[in-house]
């Protein structure tokens, strides 16, 4: 039966789990501090109760002692006028002798056969239940120059038995009133808590059936199911970023394999309808279906480097390096292979700067720029490399003098295949891919890289990196 229960809340809706938590909760609260109160109610009258039948209880020892002490001829009947004076509503009291023989009883709405005369040499004070009905008896001995006995004080606690009933029901009544009132509020708070996220549940069933561009509707509670919200937001404009990338990366591989496929496709066509017996037909389509095969072989190795690079972790320790040597040792290489340029080269403000970063990864960032850089170069013929330390980084900057790049163009120079006025450059070597790669080693080491140019004025690539912490 229990598992029956248990299987049964498991499986109902949040909404309903909170009501039942909090009702749950506020009941215990409630029946523990009203079970509590009703105690310490409960005590503290029946000790009112007692105080008052001990504080009756001196007045007759008083007046019995006085009487005994200055009326030699006192009898006990003759006390009877006094104690109906004194005696409340609902009580009762008995004299009796030292054998236990009542000598005097006064009731006032009280059944005498409720309390059995009793002798007691010591105070006794307690409360029983004749009958079903709740008496409190205090019974003390009285002892005088003429007189030894005991006085029996009783005390019908009705009143305050009614009372205590009355008491329990109100805040039995009360608890189940505040029982439904917290359920009640308990429901409203839920549907409440659960709004954002059936907002959410609503956008990512709407994502399953529509598309990525579903979101969130602004959820201004904030609280941390608003943060969640704004949290799912970013997560999906990420993704639908990323798959927009990744569209327009596979439609841009496409296009860039298309071309040299179809080239070869041409050439060999051409070979099998007649050019195997003509030796220029066949020497020219061999030559450029060469020239594709090697075009096509760059390609996919910057892609493989690309794919690398992203998912790669830097994990290993790199020896800190001096960047200053690289620089110097990869301009020369350039200038034995276009002699026709002049590069100049200004480091000394970095001397004695190192860096944490593989060698070979930071000349590979050099050649993919220092390549742009002569590319797109044709008039002036001049490359300048300078590096400097800033606070907590090294700027190395190549700036050239060549063609520029548009204003329009500059934020799309680091995405994949995309190429600066593909029409003008359609003759110049290269697949797109040399920045993006550049950008992504230098974001693997916590770097910065910038492109700032104009049209006919030339072109400057920074390259932040931080300094080695072991010399900062």
């Amino acid at each position: 039966m229990m598992e029956r229960v248990l299987r049964f809340i498991r499986q109902l809706p949040i909404k309903w789990k909170l009501m039942l938590g909090a009702t749950t909760l506020i009941f215990l609260l409630f029946a523990t501090y009203n079970f509590a109160q009703y105690l310490v109610l409960k005590q503290w009258m029946m000790n009112q109760e007692r105080d008052k039948i001990q504080v009756s209880m001196a007045q007759l020892q008083d007046y019995f002692q006085e009487k005994y002490k200055t009326d030699d001829a006192f009898q006990i009947a003759e006390s009877r006028a006094y104690i109906e004076k004194m005696m409340g509503k609902n009580q009762f009291v008995r004299i009796i002798g030292k054998e236990g023989e009542p000598l005097l009883t006064v009731s006032n709405h009280f059944n005498e056969n409720w309390v059995t005369p009793k002798p007691v040499i010591v105070p006794e004070l307690f409360d029983t239940t004749p009958n079903e009905d709740h008496v409190l008896i205090y019974r003390s001995p009285i002892q005088t120059a003429k007189f030894v006995g005991t006085i029996e004080l009783a005390s019908n606690l009705e009143t305050f038995d009614h009372f205590s009933t009355t008491l329990l029901w109100v805040m039995l009544i009360g608890g189940v009133l505040a029982i439904f009132i917290s359920a009640l509020s308990g429901l409203a708070l839920a549907r409440q808590f659960m709004h954002p996220i059936r907002a959410l549940t609503s956008a990512i069933r709407s994502v399953k059936e529509k598309g990525l561009t579903e979101r969130v509707s602004n959820i201004q509670n904030g609280d941390e199911l608003s943060s969640l919200a704004q949290l799912f937001n970013g997560l999906m404009n990420q993704l639908e970023i990323s798959f927009r990338q990744q569209k327009q990366f596979v439609e841009d591989a496409s296009h860039e394999l298309r071309t040299p496929i179809t080239i070869m496709e041409g050439h060999l066509s051409l070979l099998n309808r007649w050019g195997k017996s003509n030796p220029e037909v066949l020497e020219e389509s061999l030559q450029a279906s060469l020239q594709e095969i090697r075009r096509m072989k760059g390609l996919v190795q910057e892609l493989l480097t690309l794919t690398r690079v992203e998912s790669q972790l830097l994990t290993e320790n790199h020896n800190p390096i001096s960047p200053v040597p690289l620089i110097l040792e990869t301009l020369e290489r350039f200038k034995v292979l276009h002699a026709e340029f002049e590069f100049q080269a200004n480091t000394e403000k970095m001397e004695d700067v190192l860096i944490s970063i593989s060698p070979l990864h930071l000349e590979q960032i050099l050649l993919i720029v220092l390549d742009n850089a002569v590319k797109y170069s044709t008039n002036d013929k001049r490359i300048a490399v300078e590096g400097e330390r800033l606070k907590n980084d090294v700027q190395i900057t190549v700036r050239d003098y060549g063609i520029g790049i548009p204003q329009a163009d500059l934020p799309y120079v680091f995405d994949r295949f995309y190429r600066v006025d593909k029409a003008r450059n359609s003759e110049i070597a290269g697949t797109g891919l040399g920045l993006s790669i550049a950008k992504q080693f230098v974001s693997n080491y916590q770097g910065e890289m910038t492109i700032h140019s104009e049209e006919n004025k030339g072109t400057t690539v920074s390259i932040k990196l931080p300094v080695s912490q072991s010399v900062q």
